[in-house]
């Protein structure tokens, strides 16, 4: 299962994301990736950018699209909770 936080330097609601998803991964023992579409596509990876720039941040969950602009905790624990029992 991967977690991934689409972000961007500057964003407050990014950061705001962030605190959240750190408390969520913490409580269910998970981690996240974070990454700036704004780094990715000046390192030649414009595709990010493209597709999630304009409705930051986006969380990702197994590389879908699972929410952006916040982070909706209610479902994306349930989500959490069904994918780790699928593997378990």
């Amino acid at each position: 299962m991967s977690l991934t936080l689409l972000t961007r330097a500057g964003c407050s609601a990014c950061a705001t994301a962030r605190t959240d998803l750190t408390r969520i991964c913490t409580d269910l023992g998970l981690t996240f990736d974070e990454v700036d579409v704004d780094s990715v596509a000046t390192d030649g990876d414009p595709m990010l950018r493209a597709e999630f720039g304009d409705r930051l941040p986006v969380i990702l969950l197994d590389g879908e699209e699972h929410s952006y602009w916040e982070v909706d905790e209610p479902r994306l624990r349930k989500d959490l909770a069904a994918r780790h029992a699928d593997r378990g």
